[in-house]
């Protein structure tokens, strides 16, 4: 990688000077954005049509967007994504094909346990309790979350009719429908505040986990449906007698910065595609080439203009919105009225003595009715022990959302203040922290509200129509590390079959 365009250009146009394919004949097609999503996406594309030009975008000087990892006083710090899930493949697919097995982590088993905070006290999520059903009945009888009347209501779920109706219901409506009010705000709110950081009651249940929708559908009760999901998992494992085992998460040892990195290295190394930072794109424009192509005229930010056979975007979607304004108004809409919450990240580190109501857990979540701002808080040295000296816990708390949006403005030492204090309050912290460390994202995370599938189905009829243009990121189908990695894919495989490539799609 390098940072100014004119050095890579030259690099490049050395390279291919020794092609088979002289680059003058080679179509050309510019990713913008340097996040996971858009180094996917040239990943993709590379593998598929290697004789394409592919050229990225970054407008900052690094990969990776807010993937980040660091070293602090033999603390290992990861600034936003920490690890990701397994239950689907698109991120382990591709820590595979970059050579990444051996540094793969799995959770520490020891420590599965997660906590939910009432009234300033950890108790133990129900086992079995699955985002926003149980799959085990005893755990829910007798949790001290929730009070004898709520846990009747919960028992109701097994013998309620289905919901006829087809038309989007917020994650709130859906659970308190199927659950009851007190199961919502003590389990389920907590739980989904801290993936996504907005508001359940507008948080669309068929664009966000439209899995329970179907449970709901197909089995009517959410209860039988997860026990028989959780029987036909156990039958799968023990049917499987070979192949390597995963944890439902795993991380880099080398932490997750080290991912997008190595996207960008290979993709440069191996001549897949030329990766230029400091490169913003400004304008996007229809343009028409020799004997009528057709094509686009990107322009960046420093006034210069290139011409390209095709354009996959996978920049924030504010970002989006201002490009395809007019060349694809309908996306253009979508992607700016897409509300988006911001997030902070602190990092706090003490040493064991100092914690005086330890829990050995992977984390917490923190239900809005305790006033406090938190979303959810990681035990990362239970969780991830090579992440903190021998001794020591690592902390690593999540604040803002639509909950608390101030924690992206106030001053840090004021965040860390109000962290401090709800900390020592939970665990009974004393004295100051061995290490401190705070990474804001304002405007990080896209939003699925309510109307968010329309949305999106129009934006999806768009770019169908409009050959050579595509969009990837989190604010299409999910906000993971694997759902931003498959958006890149699906990105990548509609610019190479319009430019007339076989594709073979990606992932099971």
């Amino acid at each position: 990688m390098t940072n100014n365009a004119n050095e890579n250009a030259i690099e490049r146009e050395n390279a291919d000077a020794n092609a088979p394919q002289n680059a003058a004949s080679r179509r050309r097609v510019a990713v913008l954005g340097g996040g996971i999503s858009g180094l996917a996406a040239a990943w993709r594309l590379s593998k598929i049509a290697p004789e394409l030009d592919v050229v990225l975008w970054e407008k900052t000087g690094r990969v990776g967007g807010v993937i980040g990892s660091k070293q602090i006083d033999g603390f290992h710090l990861e600034a936003s994504v920490d690890n990701f899930i397994t239950t689907v493949p698109w991120a382990l697919d591709l820590c595979k094909e970059l050579g990444f097995e051996q540094e793969l982590t799995s959770t520490n088993n020891r420590y599965r346990r997660t906590f939910v905070v009432r009234k300033r006290r950890l108790y133990p999520l129900p086992d079995g309790f699955m985002t926003m059903a149980p799959t085990k009945l005893y755990p829910m009888a007798t949790t001290p979350l929730l009070s004898p009347l709520g846990k009747l209501r919960c028992a109701l779920e097994l013998i309620l009719p289905r919901r006829r109706s087809t038309e989007e219901e917020s994650i709130a409506a859906f659970v308190t429908r199927r659950l009851g009010r007190e199961a919502f705000e003590r389990l389920v709110e907590p739980l989904v505040g801290g993936i996504y950081g907005g508001d359940a009651s507008r948080l669309s249940l068929q664009a966000t986990l439209p899995r329970f929708a179907e449970m709901e559908r197909k089995d009517r009760s959410l209860i039988w449906s997860m026990k028989k999901s959780q029987k036909k998992a156990k039958r799968i494992k023990r049917e499987e007698e070979s192949g390597a085992r995963y944890s439902f998460f795993l991380t880099l040892s080398s932490g997750m910065e080290s991912l997008p990195r190595r996207l960008a290295e290979r993709l440069e190394s191996e001549n897949r595609a030329r990766v230029e930072l400091n490169r913003e794109a400004v304008k996007l424009e229809k343009a028409s080439g020799a004997n009528g192509a057709d094509g686009w005229l990107l322009t960046d930010s420093t006034g210069k203009t290139e011409r390209f056979d095709a354009v996959l975007c996978a920049t924030p979607s504010d970002a989006a919105g201002a490009l395809f304004r007019s060349v694809a108004p309908i996306t253009s809409e979508v992607c700016a009225g897409t509300e988006r919450t911001g997030t902070a990240i602190v990092h706090l580190a003490f040493r064991n003595e100092q914690v005086k109501r330890p829990v050995a857990g992977m984390g917490f979540v923190v239900p809005p009715s305790e006033g406090n701002g938190l979303l959810a808080g990681s035990f990362s040295s239970f969780k991830y022990p090579s992440r903190a000296p021998e001794g020591t816990t690592l902390l690593r708390i999540f604040v803002g959302g639509a909950r608390s949006p101030d924690s992206l403005t106030i001053p840090e030492s004021e965040l860390l203040d109000r962290v401090l204090a709800e900390t020592r309050a939970l665990l009974g912290v004393e004295g100051e922290p061995l290490m401190s460390d705070v990474a804001r994202f304002p405007n990080a995370m896209p939003q699925y509200y309510l109307g968010r599938l329309d949305a999106i189905r129009r934006l999806r009829e768009e770019l169908a129509a409009t050959p050579t243009l595509a969009l990837a990121g989190n604010a299409l189908e999910g906000v993971g590390l694997p759902a931003c990695v498959k958006s890149g894919n699906d990105a990548a495989e509609k610019i190479a079959a319009d430019l007339g490539f076989a594709v073979e799609k990606s992932g099971r």
